[in-house]
């Protein structure tokens, strides 16, 4: 598999776990957007920092 096939299977891979708790449970998933939309910009970017610095380090260990 080429780097670019790499690159297309985890979008899709993002899109699948992303539509899974939508799919089980929407209303948690409503809830949890509403409190998600309570938050400051600078608690947003936190968790985006977060979660770079988590997928970094999972490349980083494949």
């Amino acid at each position: 598999m080429q780097w670019g096939d790499s690159l297309w299977a985890a979008m899709a891979l993002v899109l699948v776990l992303e539509g899974l708790l939508p799919l089980v449970a929407p209303a948690a998933w409503r809830r949890l957007f509403a409190q998600l939309m309570m938050l400051r910009d600078g608690q947003i970017r936190f968790f985006a920092l977060l979660c770079i610095a988590a997928g970094v380090l999972m490349l980083a260990l494949i």
